[in-house]
């Protein structure tokens, strides 16, 4: 299964990558949009269907970890990655926009994490608030504020020329075939990593994390391996915007989660940091450089390491 599923997950990027480029192209809207809103969201399902199925079945440590794991995960390790490829670039006015809402996303689950209990109540606030930021999203794109960011016939490469039909089912196609990817791959290590008696909070922080956020690191991989950084970026960022707002939110929906203490004491800071961190590797200079990509990776290991030792636990 876990073979399965890493094949799964690089196939499918290419064709979910080739997919979102020509949906952009063909609607003349920015790269970035079409990664933090429809690649981003898409590549998160995996993360939502985990959170809900280990919150129904009295796992609160999986469910809040795997979302706080999966942030931590696409920030240090997945935009890590895609800069030691290539270089991965931004665009000014859209990251301001999507990395405003991705730090006040943050804060709002830093709050509601240490309060020990994520309630039915702060799951519909943050729902709502993924609502507020989507309708808010496609009226600027609608209003053609950022139609010059969009890509430019020169820069279209593979999949720009396709039929926007075509374009639509490529990137419906992907996003199924790395969340299938995701799915085995996670039963797999799941089963693997329970065999050796590792908490749950551990596993919703380290296996099922990384596990879910596969598609996220196949999907921007292969976008900065192919110079679609844009997409690559807005995949990072939406998808952390979705992790907290849409997962945490309607997992809480369904049943109220209580927090780990470990997390709200430690990790949920962490994530704050990666969050941080984000933001000022981008915004200096508007790019992440190869260096800046190892820096992350070299956190990501850090944490990791803490993690699986038990230091802070």
């Amino acid at each position: 299964m876990i073979g399965f599923g890493l094949v799964a997950l690089f196939v499918g990027g290419e064709i979910l990558v080739r997919g979102a480029v020509g949906l952009s192209t063909r609607l003349g809207v920015a790269p970035f949009v079409i990664g933090s809103t429809v690649v981003g969201f898409g590549t998160s399902s995996p993360e939502l269907v985990t959170s809900i199925d280990a919150a129904l079945i009295g796992a609160p440590g999986i469910a809040v970890g795997n979302v706080i794991g999966s942030n931590v995960a696409n920030i240090l390790l997945i935009l890590g990655v895609a800069a030691l490829i290539r270089p991965v670039r931004a665009t000014p006015q859209a990251f301001r926009r999507d990395a405003a809402v991705l730090v006040l996303a943050s804060l709002v689950c830093i709050a509601v994490v240490i309060s020990g209990t994520v309630t039915r109540y702060a799951g519909a606030a943050m729902v709502a608030m993924l609502a507020v930021y989507l309708t808010g999203t496609f009226f600027i794109e609608r209003n053609g504020l950022f139609r010059s960011a969009a890509l430019t016939h020169d820069e279209e490469g593979e999949g720009g020329k396709d039929r926007l039909p075509v374009s639509i089912a490529l990137l419906v196609g992907g996003v199924a075939v790395v969340v299938l990817g995701a799915h085995a791959l996670v039963d797999g290590a799941v089963t693997l990593a329970r065999a050796t008696g590792l908490s749950e909070a551990v596993i919703g922080l380290t296996i099922v994390a990384i596990g879910t956020s596969l598609p996220e690191l196949a999907t921007s991989a292969v976008a900065a391996r192919r110079g679609n950084s844009d997409v690559a970026m807005g995949n990072i960022v939406g998808s952390s915007i979705f992790n907290i707002l849409a997962i945490l939110g309607v997992t809480a929906m369904v049943t109220p989660i209580a927090v780990p203490p470990e997390i709200a004491r430690f990790d949920i800071w962490i994530m704050l940091a990666a969050t941080a961190a984000l933001v000022v590797v981008t915004v200096t200079g508007w790019r992440v450089t190869r260096r800046e990509g190892a820096l992350l990776l070299a956190g990501y290991v850090a944490f990791l390491g803490v993690v699986l030792m038990g230091i802070a636990r």
